[in-house]
């Protein structure tokens, strides 16, 4: 058992069947909690998160990998977000058909005019990574995408490690379960906000969660808050319309919403274009980017997470251009990427789609979205790329290589489905949290970290799209 659950356990269906009833108890009484799609705003009746029944194997060498290289992927997105041209250079083509990127670009745009009011950086990022098989039977660490916005997940997976080592006590795994590392993300992201919250220097602003209009994942942020509330920070969650309403900057450019004065707008929400319902929405962003509140993330980092910035990093010598004198500083970051190709206009372009259409199985296809569920695979591409390959349309996307993990055997424990076993793929998510001010980094730490788990028949998609479930990793 130096790697996976034997199958003996696996196929074991009396002993599967009482453990899962145990891991359903188990998982609601740790707080592993999420609202019902029925009721996604209220807590009056509420279900276990989705999660594995058994913890997934992880080579150990690759998850500390992947945690080493955290706190450089922090100084990339800062260095990025203040390099103005570079963000030109890498857009200007995205920009020019992506209606959603354009318009936050025009933000950026005027912020960079007006002269940005904050003098305080948070970054509270999560670098999402999957284990490409080799052919010698090792696995190789691969970035699917760095999120900037909106990084979830870092409050429920702080309370799921103990929920996998009492599954594997009760299937009398003992020394697997003492390999299952303990994880506090929403600590970690709660220390960063808690320490920008006191630079900022006002004890009686609040911290602003800017949330989403459904909030089926609300636990998963509520440990953040409750993190904050015990070095005595206040929050308060309020959504665009909110803020339109009632929001507004005295002047010195303090942002005030219901006459509180908030010291950190965390974004919970404003990364996918349905999240801004009218102009209001649009207005009420513009408002918080012009205030001295500490915006996480301000308008040049959530572009800084965007796919096309992805691919031109991938370019050779453009991460040179950020760590000029750092050799292994850009070998670690390049070492993480898989295959990325441009679909500009031009010859390159025009190489990436006849590479993409004559074998479409090797890629996939990505918009310049978050929030999962967006990824174009197989003969889906084929139509997609065939629509657009003749317009300017195709600058919208990224190709990037398709990473092939190993499949793993596991129970996914959801609500109400049948328990069965599946052949399951897992994406390792790694949080990193950053303070600049002024020039000065104050704080570059690794936050922990979360592995979600989905079968390999569904391609895309995470826990909140109701496609993958929560996992931790059993490294070895």
């Amino acid at each position: 058992m130096a790697q996976g659950i034997p199958d003996e356990l696996l196929t074991n269906s009396d002993l599967i069947k009482e453990l899962a009833e145990e891991a359903k108890d188990s998982a609601l009484t740790r707080g592993v909690l999420m609202r019902l799609q029925e009721t996604p705003n209220s807590s009056e009746v509420v279900s276990f998160a989705p999660f594995t029944l058994f913890p997934t194997p992880v080579p150990k060498a690759v998850f500390l990998q992947a945690l080493a290289v955290q706190t450089h992927y922090n100084t990339l997105v800062d260095k990025i977000s203040q390099d103005a041209d570079f963000l030109q250079e890498a857009l200007t083509s995205t920009i020019a058909v992506d209606d959603f990127t354009a318009r936050l670009f025009k933000i950026h745009q005027q912020i960079l005019k007006e002269g940005r009011s904050q003098t305080i950086v948070l970054g509270l990022n999560r670098s999402d990574y999957m284990l490409d098989q080799r052919e010698n039977g090792t696995s190789s660490l691969k970035q699917i995408e760095i999120n900037t916005i909106a990084a979830s997940f870092g409050g429920l997976s702080s309370h799921t490690p103990g929920l996998h080592r009492h599954i594997l006590e009760m299937a009398s795994r003992l020394e697997e379960s003492q390999r299952i590392l303990d994880n506090n993300p929403a600590a970690g992201l709660a220390k960063a906000i808690a320490k920008v919250w006191e630079l900022y220097g006002s004890e009686k602003a609040v911290i602003m969660f800017l949330v989403e209009e459904i909030q089926r994942n609300v636990f998963d942020q509520r440990y953040i808050e409750y993190e904050l509330l015990k070095r005595n920070i206040h929050s308060i969650r309020r959504r665009f319309d909110n803020v339109f309403k009632t929001g507004s900057l005295d002047q010195d450019k303090r942002l005030f919403v219901d006459g509180k004065e908030v010291a950190v707008v965390y974004f919970r929400n404003g990364y996918m274009p349905q999240n801004y319902t009218s102009e209001q929405s649009w207005d009420a962003r513009v408002l918080m980017e012009r205030s001295r509140a500490v915006k996480c993330p301000d308008i040049s980092t959530h572009l800084a997470g965007t796919k096309k910035v992805q691919q031109v990093l991938a370019r050779p010598g453009v991460l040179e251009r950020f760590f000029p004198d750092q050799p292994q500083v850009v070998e670690q970051i390049r070492a993480t990427f898989a295959g990325l190709y441009t679909l500009d206009t031009g010859p390159e372009g025009d190489q990436t789609v006849a590479m993409a259409l004559a074998a479409p199985e090797r890629f996939v296809l990505k918009p310049q979205r978050e929030g999962g569920g967006n990824n174009i695979y197989g003969s889906e591409l084929c139509q997609v790329l065939e629509q657009v390959k003749d317009s300017t349309e195709r600058t919208a996307y990224i190709l990037m290589d398709k990473i092939h993990p190993t499949p793993v055997r596991n129970y996914l424990v959801r609500q109400d489905s049948p328990l069965k076993i599946s052949n399951c793929l897992s994406e390792l998510g790694v949080f990193g949290a950053y303070i600049r001010q002024g020039k000065d980094m104050v704080m570059n730490e690794c936050a922990g970290h979360l592995l979600r788990t989905k079968s390999s028949e569904h391609s895309d998609g995470g826990v909140a799209a109701g496609v993958a479930v929560l996992d931790n990793p059993l490294l070895f």
